[in-house]
């Protein structure tokens, strides 16, 4: 008889449940606060994220944001 081999992707012995920690649909759509501004960037800067978002499906206006806010957080915490 020929050993079951256990699969590293699977739970295994006793399972238990968890929590619902993810939050409901209607906290997810919350509009943060946005101001309009204008900027130049680069030519290259802007054909990267255009690339980058229709490569995942997103605005390129909103990977762009996105990454001053994390710039914006991490530095305003070091202050």
């Amino acid at each position: 008889m020929a050993k079951r081999k256990i699969d590293p992707d699977k739970p295994y012995g006793r399972l238990k449940r968890v929590d619902d920690f993810l939050p409901p649909p209607e906290k997810l759509v919350l509009p943060q606060e946005t101001v309009k501004i204008t900027i130049s960037l680069s030519h290259a800067s802007v054909v990267f994220f255009k690339k980058q978002a229709k490569h995942h499906h997103t605005k390129y206006q909103k990977m762009i944001r996105k990454l001053l806010d994390g710039y914006a957080a991490r530095y305003s915490q070091a202050s």
